[in-house]
């Protein structure tokens, strides 16, 4: 950080009961919210309340209407039109609302030695010894040869049974210590403990027989319908505060869900914006932002088209084009907090430390910088000046050591249509883990300083 004196987001903060609310809105998000259809439904009925129209009802586009899409139930965009023409150019903050877990395959369920098993292939970037001998939930929707959609929440309520993953005894891991850390287990070995019971069951393999009965008799669902489902295996149980000072939150899915939800509450203080507004809700940045619900998919651009339309009264590429060249946005995303017990890994001048607020990022990516968008140092001078002149605690990371690793967001995937983008989201530990742990100071500063980018008129 140069010269830039090092500040605790605690020090001074006046937490507001506004934002004390806040706090425990994020936990029942994060609670609630552990697949991108969960969280982008709670997302959008928040929108729905606060007067977030869909674009198909819209006829018009006028300073401070606010309208929303959802792009197959799994993202989405809302947006609040600005005094100034969009052509002119918006502000965005984008997020993205998937997170790494376990999918179920689509010819998953089998009976082995008096045991049901369900297949999975892990999503994103994982441990995968993490997610052994864990209790786990399943979550998501399956859709009938009828189009009948059947919604799954398995694990979550008191009442429910939960799943797991078993793991090697330590009495007979001799060869596995000898493996290394990323081959002790197997992705191919990640297998759902289903079920045991054969007593409703018939054939050769009455246990799995048995599990179909169940989900047939409760569901409705049988066995082909796998095929035309997703479900997904994530963590059981709530999130919840964490240290005996109540400082921290520990909870599944807060890459990025963290981000999302600061964005979210900055965006829904705004009545009467300078520029038009927008916030973005992506889905499969953990696996590269493919897909037709990814940020590849250019529902972005479209969106734009859309309003634009909206506003002038008729298409105009060349307003859209020139709309988005001329955005500024922030690619809201987390980083990896420095943690002391791995300090080996990180470059500690170039950090992010929890409880020292917003961390903004110039560029991420790997290897010598390969797939990032490296911010232009006169928009990074900008934001720094936003955030300074909104007392904003703050500070500058990378993710770790050159060529220890590294990742990368949608920011490079933003640029590509010629605007202002920089990484800003906050640090956390234990990322990509079934438990993530956030700072609440540093959630306090990253919603305060949303706000600030989404109202600044410069």
């Amino acid at each position: 950080m140069g010269s830039k004196k090092v500040k605790l987001a605690w020090d001074d903060l006046m937490i507001s009961d506004q934002e004390r609310e806040a706090m425990t809105e994020y936990l029942s998000f994060l609670s609630k919210g552990k697949t991108e259809r969960e969280s982008w439904q709670i997302i959008e009925s928040w929108a729905q309340r606060e007067g977030f129209v869909p674009l198909d009802k819209l006829e018009g586009f006028q300073p401070g209407q606010r309208v929303r899409l959802a792009v197959r139930g799994k993202a989405g965009i809302l947006a609040i039109s600005g005094q100034r023409p969009l052509s002119e150019g918006f502000r965005l903050i984008a997020t993205h609302i998937d997170a790494p877990r376990l999918d179920i395959k689509q010819r998953p369920l089998y009976e082995e030695e008096g045991l049901a098993f369900l297949k999975t292939h892990y999503y994103g970037g994982i441990k995968k010894y993490q997610w052994m001998a864990l209790p786990l939930s399943l979550h998501g929707v399956v859709f009938l040869r009828n189009g009948q959609k059947v919604e799954i929440i398995i694990g979550e309520d008191e009442a429910d049974p939960v799943f797991t993953i078993s793991d090697l005894l330590p009495h007979l891991a001799k060869d596995q210590y000898n493996k290394k850390l990323s081959e002790a287990v197997s992705g191919e070995g990640l297998n759902l403990l289903l079920g045991h019971n054969p007593s409703l069951g018939e054939g050769e393999e009455r246990v799995k027989s048995a599990i179909l009965v169940i989900l047939r008799d409760k569901y409705g669902i049988e066995e082909d319908d796998f095929v035309s489902a997703e479900l997904e295996v994530v963590p059981a149980g709530k999130a919840r505060y964490s240290g005996l000072d109540k400082s921290l939150v520990i909870g599944y899915g807060q890459d990025d869900r963290i981000c999302s939800f600061a964005a979210w509450k900055a965006v829904a203080e705004i009545q009467q914006p300078e520029w038009t507004t927008l916030v973005l809700f992506a889905d499969k940045e953990e696996i590269g932002s493919d897909s037709n619900t990814g940020m590849k998919a250019r529902y972005l651009e479209n969106f734009i088209a859309e309003l634009i339309t909206l506003q002038s009264g008729k298409y105009d590429g060349l307003l859209v084009r020139r709309s988005l060249a001329r955005a500024k946005a922030l690619s809201a995303d987390v980083t990896g907090g420095y943690d002391p017990n791995y300090a080996e890994v990180m470059d500690k001048r170039n950090s992010a430390f929890l409880g020292r607020g917003l961390v903004i990022s110039k560029y991420t990516g790997s290897k010598g910088k390969y797939d990032t968008s490296d911010a232009n140092a006169e928009f990074v001078a900008e934001v720094r000046r936003i955030f300074d002149d909104a007392k904003i605690c703050w500070q500058t990371a990378e993710l770790g050591k050159v060529d220890q690793g590294g990742g990368g967001t949608i920011a490079q995937y933003m640029a590509i249509y010629g605007m202002e983008v920089l990484d800003c989201g906050v640090g956390i530990l234990s990322m990509h883990s079934p438990w993530e742990i956030a700072s609440i100071a540093d959630l306090v500063m990253m919603i305060r300083g949303y706000q600030a980018f989404l109202k600044y008129s410069g």
